[in-house]
């Protein structure tokens, strides 16, 4: 199953919240395949400890080069549900969203709906509820208010 814009197929991609709707009924898969990604994650993790400890602490270098695809994937395989565009760019469903951060190694996460599904009001609980998420794979994140008072995660990972 490919989520990510320009994958080919059978290549995974976490669900950034820009990309297509997941199809219900491959459910079952992409867990599957989320699993396999989180595991694959903790080995690497694992074998680029240098101090050894928990590789659930700390992302490894490659997750801090490329920290939206790493964010999006704590999100996803925390159960947290991606936000989704049509092929035009409109906003589908609700869920979150995350972007590269305006300072390197940052990721800035959202929660976005379609006009009139009432995300803006769900945001602060939802965002709350992506922060130990996160935190669970080694990142940190803040709550911020941006502009028109919408309020965002700005995240970045955990130092060693």
């Amino acid at each position: 199953m490919t989520t990510g814009a320009g994958s080919g197929p059978g290549v995974f991609e976490a669900a950034t919240g820009d990309g297509p709707p997941l199809p219900p009924d491959g459910a079952e898969q992409r867990s599957r395949e989320i699993r396999a990604a989180v595991d694959g994650l903790l080995q690497i993790r694992r074998l680029t400890l240098l101090r050894g400890g928990d590789p659930r602490a700390v992302p490894a270098d490659w997750e801090r080069r490329r920290p939206v695809r790493a964010v999006a994937l704590a999100l996803e395989s925390g159960g947290i549900t991606p936000s989704s565009v049509d092929p035009s760019g409109a906003r589908l469903s609700t869920g979150y969203r995350v972007t590269a951060g305006e300072r390197p190694g940052t990721a800035v996460v959202e929660w976005l709906g379609p006009p009139g599904a009432g995300a803006a009001g769900e945001e602060t609980a939802a965002l709350g509820a992506c922060v130990p998420v996160l935190a669970r794979l080694g990142w940190d994140a803040l709550l911020y208010k941006g502009p028109r008072g919408r309020r965002f995660l700005e995240v970045e990972p955990l130092e060693s």
